[in-house]
């Protein structure tokens, strides 16, 4: 399940929608409008293997991977937003949810900067 932060644009949005990438939106489908950032990662336990997109920077952390879910910091512009996801979703490292689970990144214009759970580094990929 790839699931936005209820930051994440509307017209952001329609781009994922008419490229077929399937989503799911906080506030709007999941959980209440306004949900605390404190309340977002045991949202994530509580779902099927989510791959969590946002904009917010604090989520970027070593700490919070688990194998349960995605959390993907999308360090870009707003305007670009969808097409980092669908990059990061296209990545050959990332391609598939089995790949993803366990993994904290943060999407930006170099590339992919992601902790994988059970690995120590900071690990660097670039964009294909």
């Amino acid at each position: 399940m790839n699931l936005l932060d209820e930051n994440f644009p509307a017209d952001q949005r329609l781009f994922l929608r008419t490229w077929g990438i399937a989503h799911r939106q906080i506030g709007d489908e999941i959980a209440n409008a306004g949900i605390k950032d404190d309340n977002i990662i045991p949202l994530l336990h509580r779902l099927p293997r989510p791959t969590f997109f946002t904009g917010d920077g604090d989520f970027f952390s070593r700490n919070l991977c688990h194998s349960g879910y995605c959390l993907v910091w999308l360090d870009a512009p707003e305007d670009d937003s969808a097409v980092y996801v669908r990059r990061f979703l296209e990545h050959h490292t990332f391609d598939t949810e089995r790949k993803r689970l366990g993994v904290v990144a943060r999407a930006h214009h170099d590339g992919i900067s992601f902790w994988a759970r059970g690995r120590q580094p900071l690990n660097v990929e670039p964009w294909d």
